[in-house]
């Protein structure tokens, strides 16, 4: 298939384009450690505007109250790139992008980085092309298909959120994978059985996040093949 291509804090309950949403999202930034210049901030805060836009017609996320999108959208995706960092990838391929989560937040955040956005339904890409437009991203790429039959250059890092089960999500796009590369699967609760489920010759580990001002469990999954020294080269904590 030819792919169609373009480029602990406690937060009060508070609409994203109010001022006091700047304060909040510094908050989170300071309590994950993030250092953020004004323009990233800004660039934020208007994608949180966008999506509530968009979301109230093309339902782009069951997340309806605009004071939560904060804590369950941006702050969970925040909370990631500590973690991915310590991997330097070069180019991210995000997975059933959806809104754009986690992939525009990393890419505001990361304009090192190159991010490649997969998304198979039309109404999100534009979304998402509409959200790079406005947000001026020169690092984003939206490609607009199914990743089992897309042919891409392939990435150091590929993520996801909740996209469906991990040895799934690898099959699929394990094609687009580089030697020596990482998956990284946002999930919430630890997937005990998708994690059984796991072919041996896929490697894995489970790192705890902290997201600040959600109450609930959130964890990545990186995975790796067997065989590749990944681990080797850029090995995440250990759990408790």
């Amino acid at each position: 298939m030819t792919a169609q291509r373009t480029a602990p804090v406690m937060l009060a309950p508070t609409p994203p384009g109010s001022p006091a949403a700047g304060e909040q999202l510094e908050q989170v930034l300071q309590a994950l450690q993030l250092p953020a210049d004004p323009s990233c901030r800004q660039q934020l805060l208007q994608y949180l505007q966008l999506l509530q836009r968009w979301n109230r017609i093309h339902n782009l996320t069951s997340v309806r109250d605009p004071e939560r999108m904060l804590s369950l959208h941006l702050a969970d995706c925040l909370a990631l790139l500590s973690p991915l960092d310590r991997r330097a990838p070069r180019r991210v391929l995000d997975v059933g992008s959806g809104a754009g989560l986690p992939g525009l937040v990393l890419a505001v955040m990361r304009p090192q980085w190159q991010l490649v956005l997969v998304e198979a339904v039309q109404k999100k890409c534009a979304f998402l092309r509409q959200a790079v437009a406005t947000l001026h991203l020169r690092n984003v790429e939206v490609v607009h298909g199914r990743v089992e039959q897309l042919r891409l250059p392939q990435a150091d890092c590929i993520v996801s959120r909740a996209l469906g089960e991990l040895a799934e999500l690898a099959r699929i796009s394990e094609h687009l994978l580089l030697p020596g590369g990482t998956w990284a699967a946002m999930k919430g609760h630890l997937p005990q059985a998708e994690l059984r489920a796991l072919p041996a010759t896929l490697a894995h580990q489970v790192e705890p996040l902290r997201v600040p001002g959600l109450d609930a469990r959130r964890c990545v999954v990186w995975m790796w093949p067997a065989a590749s020294p990944a681990a080797a080269v850029h090995p995440p904590p250990r759990t408790t």
